[in-house]
């Protein structure tokens, strides 16, 4: 039905506009009674073999929804109904701001991917906050960052503004240092000055709520020596753990008329460089510290394939525009078939089982 009907006549709009249309569907339909419960009840069927408990919280799957496509936490509700484990809303910022300059969103149909130079607009962490107050399900995950005219020796206070505004009702925190569109921003990734921040935000969260974890998004356009630093900085500051990765400023490969327009390229094309830097992150920190594995997934045998890598959760965006809204119930079926085939009983088994052979 999405590939034959909705799909069309999305495409036929612009970019972000279909996003915002799609989105405030989603947000109106999630305040329908009764809506999200039938739609879990065909969609969202969670199964033991992938059900997961970290950081104290349960996820009945090990897909995620990634950060971007519901910046201001408007359709929670129907996000965890479609079969999402949990969710990572934002990236937000303490004030509201309305971003870079449009056109900022571009579809690369022939390399199934896209281009968002989106600069971290957002309602705002309070008016975040009034929409997670609605009842939810599936853990969700603000994805937090500084505001555009912030200079990076003050970006520290936009992070704690951020978890002052909203620790009350997030399930955990991301720190979002990897983001491409918003300048001077990615220098926040070199190791020392990662581990301040994030040992800043730590002792925050810790004073605020203890328990709660606290995440890194990094970069994949890191040189190998700086990555190994940062993933080594961050664990032994304490991090609860690493989402592997943001978008790319990589156009290697590409064939979509839109491929030269500015800013970070997400989906297909990124696939394989991020299940690599997960690898990677799982043999630095020795299957220690849990990883969330995202980029260009887009089947079951993707999720997999970045779980095997180390990943105990991963999460996708492009894929859903491209796919539609069944997609995560269609991996979360097929995941536990692949698991059934290696002779796994859980999903836990699979995690880093490439690495570690």
């Amino acid at each position: 039905m999405y590939a034959r009907f909705a799909k069309p006549l999305l495409f036929r709009l612009d970019a972000e506009r279909a996003h915002h249309l799609t989105m405030r569907g989603a947000a109106l339909a999630g305040q329908l009674p009764g809506f999200s419960a039938l739609l879990a009840g065909q969609l969202a069927r969670p199964d033991p073999a992938l059900t997961q408990t970290l950081w104290g919280q349960r996820f009945s799957s090990p897909l995620g929804l990634a950060a971007g496509l519901d910046k201001n936490a408007e359709a929670v509700p129907v996000f965890t109904a479609l079969g999402f484990g949990f969710m990572e809303v934002g990236t937000v910022t303490p004030r509201p701001q309305p971003g870079n300059p449009l056109p900022r969103l571009f579809r690369l149909p022939e390399d199934a991917a896209l281009i968002n130079r989106m600069g971290f607009n957002n309602a705002g962490a309070p008016q975040m906050a009034q929409h997670l107050r609605a009842g939810r399900h599936a853990p969700v995950w603000v994805n937090i960052g500084k505001n555009k005219d912030t200079p990076n020796e003050e970006a520290a206070d936009d992070y704690l503004k951020a978890v002052a505004a909203l620790h009350a009702r997030a399930d955990g925190f991301v720190i979002n240092v990897s983001s491409p569109n918003t300048p001077g921003l990615r220098s926040l990734q070199a190791a020392d000055e990662l581990s301040r921040l994030v040992g800043a935000v730590l002792a925050e969260v810790t004073a605020r709520r203890p328990g709660l974890p606290v995440l890194v998004k990094l970069s994949p356009d890191m040189e190998a020596g700086d990555f190994a630093a940062s993933v080594s900085a961050v664990a032994e500051v304490g991090v609860s753990g690493l989402i592997v990765s943001n978008t790319t400023l990589s156009r290697d490969g590409l064939s979509s008329a839109a491929r030269g327009e500015a800013g970070g390229l997400s989906g297909r094309p990124l696939e394989a460089r991020s299940t690599a830097l997960i690898a990677q992150s799982y043999r630095l920190s020795a299957g220690k510290l849990p990883l969330v594995g995202v980029g260009g997934i887009f089947s079951a045998q993707d999720a997999y394939r970045k779980i095997r890598a180390g990943a105990s959760l991963v999460e996708l965006y492009t894929a859903l525009i491209y796919a539609g809204p069944t997609l995560p119930a269609r991996i979360n079926a097929g995941l536990k078939e692949l698991l059934r085939r290696d002779g796994f009983t859980h999903v836990s088994e699979a995690v880093g089982v490439d690495v570690r052979a």
